[in-house]
């Protein structure tokens, strides 16, 4: 929500005319872009980065069952 407004917020710089208008534009281009891009990579790379990084992962719950187990387990003796 806050990228669209932000997006939005560019076109009036963007599209203004008069003096100082091709700096402004200028700007206002490097901005839409730039949020669009941030948008785009939180929306879409984000999620399925994590989910490519949690596929061996399991669960919450599976974790703290495993750990729990590893740690109820006795001490290994030493080898002699």
């Amino acid at each position: 929500m806050t990228g669209l407004t932000t997006a939005a917020g560019t076109l009036p710089l963007i599209y203004s005319s008069g003096a100082g208008a091709e700096p402004r534009a200028s700007i206002g281009v490097v901005i839409l872009f730039g949020v669009v891009t941030a948008v785009l990579v939180t929306v879409l790379f984000v999620p399925t980065a994590y989910a490519l990084i949690a596929r061996g992962s399991g669960s919450p719950g599976d974790v703290a069952r495993k750990l729990d187990l590893e740690a109820a387990k006795p001490p290994a003796a030493p080898a002699e």
